[in-house]
């Protein structure tokens, strides 16, 4: 089969791979109809990734079709249309079956595309292992580019929300408006929000925030602005979707006082310096972590149903998979507005 592999900084090939095949008896696999470059697949283009491994399949966005089934799988059969969760879980501890990965107890937690440990989804087909737990049918009502936004972007951005302490009444500033801090700014408001403030060094992605109902904000200009605003007070919450140590600095200081920051952007920095003093004086709760897809599906699939939330119009740029050294360049230079970047077979 076809897929896109990593071999070093800014190095992604479309190359022969070996077929996806079962390896277990709960594994099934699946035909990608489309999958995502996320935010986080450029730490492993620009050659900071997360293994030391090169040649794997990298990407964990994807949708497409049952094709083949392990003998144990009974949730799924061949011709469903699915969903795959970014990160994988053993799916039979407590936790997992609670919906939270990021605290499996079987050792089974990954995520996709990473390194060899589990190949990725940016591929003509997947391997979905415990897939009647890490794969779910796509829920009636949702068209397939929804369903790729509910793989990991959309419910890491309301996790970003729900950390951030978010409800009525409450003053937001949302740092970083790629597609995740995007999604983030309609999520609030939606959890109840009153005044969403949209920081972004990028006047785009600010006007795109502003057709939201929030008020655009240049990053450069954003302390003085949103204390102007709150006359000094602060936000309330934060949620900081780039992860660079300059865009958590910026969040840690947008929040007032007793304020909640939350970040959802991945940080590699080993020894970023931690602005105690700050956070001590004005009581701050900073949260930081990973998302567990699944357990998000059963309040995020009714939102987008009921119009609340529209993760597709995110969705600015679609090519072949073949193409795919061409759409990293594009996603990282943020070329022509370009947000969220598909890929089909």
């Amino acid at each position: 089969m076809k897929a896109l592999c990593y071999f070093g900084e800014r190095d992604i090939r479309y190359d022969s791979f070996e077929d996806a095949r079962l390896q277990s008896d709960d594994d099934v696999i699946v035909k990608m109809e489309k999958c995502g470059i996320c935010g986080s697949d450029l730490h492993i283009y620009h050659g900071h990734g997360f293994s030391a491994d090169t040649g794997f399949c990298v990407g964990h966005e994807a949708v497409g079709e049952v094709v083949e089934t392990g003998r144990s799988v009974k949730r799924l059969k061949s011709g469903d249309k699915v969903m795959i969760s970014a990160a994988a879980g053993c799916g039979e501890c407590g936790p997992c079956l609670a919906g939270h990965i990021n605290r499996c107890q079987g050792r089974g937690a990954a995520c996709y595309g990473l390194s060899h440990a589990l190949e990725g989804c940016q591929a003509e087909a997947i391997r979905v292992p415990k897939a009647d737990f890490n794969a779910w049918k796509i829920p009636d009502g949702i068209s397939i580019d929804q369903a790729l936004m509910l793989t990991d972007n959309l419910p890491t951005a309301y996790l970003g929300c729900l950390n951030a302490d978010i409800g009525p009444g409450k003053t937001i500033a949302v740092v970083g408006l790629g597609p995740i801090g995007l999604m983030a700014v309609e999520a609030a408001f939606v959890l109840g929000a009153s005044r969403v403030f949209a920081v972004d060094l990028v006047a785009e992605r600010r006007a795109m925030a502003e057709k939201l109902g929030a008020t655009p904000v240049d990053g450069k200009e954003a302390g003085d602005v949103i204390r102007e605003a709150t006359k000094g007070r602060g936000a309330d919450s934060v949620v900081e979707a780039v992860g660079s140590d300059a865009t958590i600095r910026l969040a840690l200081s947008l929040a007032g006082r007793q304020g909640t920051v939350s970040v959802i952007g991945v940080n590699q920095t080993r020894d970023f310096s931690f602005p105690m003093g700050l956070a001590f004086a004005k009581g701050l709760t900073f949260r930081i972590g990973t998302c567990s897809v699944q357990c998000h599906w059963p309040d995020l699939v009714p939102l987008i149903r009921d119009g609340r939330l529209h993760p597709e119009r995110f969705i600015t740029t679609e090519l072949p998979l073949s193409q795919g050294a061409e759409a990293y360049r594009l996603f990282e230079a943020r070329e022509a507005g370009t947000l969220k970047t598909v890929l089909v077979p």
